[in-house]
């Protein structure tokens, strides 16, 4: 999975183990589920340069995290203000 002494995944399989294995749990909250997808989506993104022969497919990820984290954020902002 990593070249030796570092953590950091190095194929978009690895990436995949790693977004699996840090997916919060069910009924955790909008803010741990918004970075958790920007996390994803800053590891596909590194991966997507290591990966060559991923590339692309590494970067649709980068693109559906930052999308789904952007939908979260705009969430947020909307439950706070529904509580004011």
């Amino acid at each position: 999975m990593t070249t030796p002494g570092r953590n950091e995944p190095q194929t978009l399989k690895d990436a995949h183990h790693v977004a699996a294995a840090t997916r919060p749990q069910p009924g955790a909250s909008l803010a741990a589920w918004l970075k958790w997808r920007r996390d994803n989506a800053k590891m596909y993104r590194a991966v997507s340069d290591m990966d060559r022969f991923h590339h692309h497919e590494l970067r649709y990820w980068v693109a559906h995290e930052d999308g789904e984290a952007e939908a979260l954020a705009a969430r947020i902002v909307e439950e706070r203000a529904e509580r004011t």
